[in-house]
């Protein structure tokens, strides 16, 4: 059976693939659609579990709300170029969409859901990965409830947050969250900070503040000050409001007669060791293959 543009054009439509993969596909299979399709998904699987081993650090922060609860996905790429790729968009907004309507948060499970063409997530994202031909990961996933205010906000894909509120209104919800992804706070409070992580700061200033030569008095008044500043810089309540930088989130909020629930923040590869790669080895390794191939 001869293979048609037509054919191949059907098969594109229905898998994702190149052009010549399609064409390969359908030539092996005797144009037999289904057998093509299915090699086709083979074959992207191999190419899924070779690249399960690169680093993914890249990628897009999406939110997603319906009603009382807002969901916030990661999911990562290798670079900023498919990351900004209409295909990968469409897969993390599947993702968000898929954990916000099963209130799922496992990684694992969600990729077994369905999307709404029959698909599961993973057999998506394996297309995907045969389509950019990089790695993807849905790397995290956290949903927010409240029965009162939600806010959120993301900036450039890359940075997003949610926040819950008690009292107050949408409106400041939003603000908030806009300053949670600019600010990144680690904590609503000063109960928030750890004893250890206190302990820490504390000693670290009190051996800078011993070097001063001051009296011991002093020196416990200066730690004391490092300290107070120190909870200020990490604490949500503490932090200079972004827009409005006279006044702290916390007078911001008693104004409102309002309290922050909870708040989350995700930023695309945070935690994510990059690999670096010595531009002259990378020359090497490029020269050496072209000779093999060669």
């Amino acid at each position: 059976m001869s293979v048609t543009a037509a054919m191949v054009k059907d098969l594109r439509e229905r898998t994702g693939a190149g052009m010549m993969e399609c064409k390969k596909a359908l030539v092996a299979t005797g144009g037999n659609m289904d057998a093509a399709a299915e090699a086709l998904r083979v074959s992207g699987q191999a190419k899924a579990d070779k690249k399960s081993g690169r680093i993914a650090a890249d990628g897009k922060v999406v939110i997603k709300r319906d009603g009382h609860q807002a969901v916030i996905a990661e999911v990562n790429s290798e670079t900023d170029f498919v990351a900004k790729d209409e295909n990968f968009a469409v897969f993390a907004d599947a993702v968000a969409a898929t954990a916000l309507a099963t209130s799922s948060t496992d990684v694992v499970a969600l990729s077994a859901m369905s999307l709404s063409g029959g698909k599961t997530i993973e057999e998506s994202r394996t297309e995907l990965v045969s389509k950019v031909g990089e790695k993807i990961s849905v790397r995290r996933i956290a949903i927010l409830e409240n029965a009162g205010p939600i806010g959120y906000y993301t900036h450039g894909a890359r940075i997003g947050a949610v926040v819950t509120l008690e009292g107050g209104d949408e409106d400041l919800a939003r603000d908030i969250a806009m300053h949670v992804a600019a600010s990144n706070p680690i904590c609503i409070d000063e109960s928030g900070v750890s004893a250890e992580a206190l302990e820490s700061e504390r000693r670290i200033f009190s051996e800078q503040a011993a070097e001063s030569g001051k009296p011991p008095e002093i020196v416990e008044k200066m730690v004391a000050g490092r300290i107070a500043k120190f909870l200020k810089e990490v604490t949500l309540v503490g932090q200079p409001f972004v827009k409005d930088p006279d006044q702290t989130i916390g007078k911001l909020l008693a104004a409102a007669g309002a309290k922050v629930k909870s708040f989350i923040r995700f930023e695309v590869g945070e935690g994510i060791e990059k690999k670096v790669e010595n531009f002259a080895d990378e020359v090497r390794k490029q020269i050496e293959a072209a000779k093999k191939a060669g």
